[in-house]
């Protein structure tokens, strides 16, 4: 492997605690850029502005998504930053590269009924299956936790009376989450347990896996009479969001609740707010109210 790729690995892992599949996403990526800079007699430390626009155009040839294009560019920015502060190349090859277009995408979300349908199909479930499955929706929806963060509570952080959650997000950041009377109820039959985990796996040493969390997700969606196809933790999280600001939550809140690092990642749920202020102009404003009037 590239020195310069195998420093710029560390630090990732080091400074921001980049987890295993982020590290292993960087890795290809880079290597993948570094083989086109190598064919053209470079190296992925020494490739400049035109080396770099070549590789992605041919990423457009070979009929990759903008998505991925834009992911490889960021993730040559960062290494590139890296350079620079690292003192091995003096400038920024990336600093006048354009990202590509993306297409504008909607975070899915599914409506308050049918979160109260997925509650009450899983409150449904055979007796063991229900007190996980309803602990786990109840959090999941009460706080908006990304399915890693749910399935690393340790049941000592629900212990007590504790009206909040201490959350490791993303990179190792802390935030404080509430947490809902309901979540609470829900989650008190899983505390009497021995185990560290909240949610165990099979093996109780062990955190129930993502992959075991999905598939009794979509089976309390097919008892909810929901598409399986439409429900996931990040739907949820996304659901989350999205009622709070239909509630009338304010971004910057909703950045601290998420964890978002840039409050750019949260501006995604604008539409949201777009319609909501659309319905109060329509209800409140002088003109819209008198219009309404005369077409009554």
């Amino acid at each position: 492997m590239d020195r310069h790729l195998e420093a710029f690995l560390e630090m990732l892992a080091a400074e921001r605690g980049a987890a295993r599949n982020t590290l292993l996403a960087y890795t290809a990526d880079l290597t993948d850029a570094a083989g086109f800079a190598r064919r053209r007699g470079l190296t992925l430390a020494s490739q400049d502005a035109a080396t770099l626009r070549a590789y992605l155009a041919s990423l457009n040839d070979a009929g990759l998504s903008a998505r991925t294009a834009a992911r490889r560019l960021s993730a040559l920015r960062q290494f590139h930053t890296f350079l620079v502060r690292e003192g091995v190349r003096p400038d920024d090859p990336c600093e006048d590269l354009d990202s590509p277009r993306l297409p504008q995408s909607l975070p899915k979300y599914l409506s308050e009924a049918e979160v109260d349908a997925l509650l009450a199909a899983a409150a449904r479930r055979p007796e063991a299956q229900a007190a996980r499955m309803r602990a786990a929706l109840e959090i999941l929806y009460a706080t908006g936790l990304r399915v890693s963060e749910l399935l690393g509570l340790s049941r000592a952080a629900l212990a007590g009376d504790a009206a909040v959650l201490l959350v490791r997000g993303k990179g190792g950041r802390e935030r404080v989450v509430p947490l809902s009377d309901a979540a609470r109820q829900a989650a008190a039959p899983l505390l009497a347990g021995k185990e560290k985990w909240l949610f165990p796996g099979r093996d109780p040493r062990q955190p129930l896996t993502r992959q075991g969390f999905a598939l009794g997700l979509k089976q309390v969606a097919l008892d909810a009479g929901l598409d399986p196809a439409r429900v996931s933790p990040h739907v949820l999280r996304h659901s989350f969001a999205s009622h709070m600001l239909a509630r009338g939550a304010d971004l910057r809140s909703l950045q601290l609740l998420l964890g978002h690092a840039d409050i750019g990642t949260t501006q995604i749920y604008t539409h949201v707010l777009a319609e909501r202020l659309q319905r109060l102009v329509e209800a409140h404003h002088p003109l819209a109210v008198a219009a309404h009037r005369r077409g009554g």
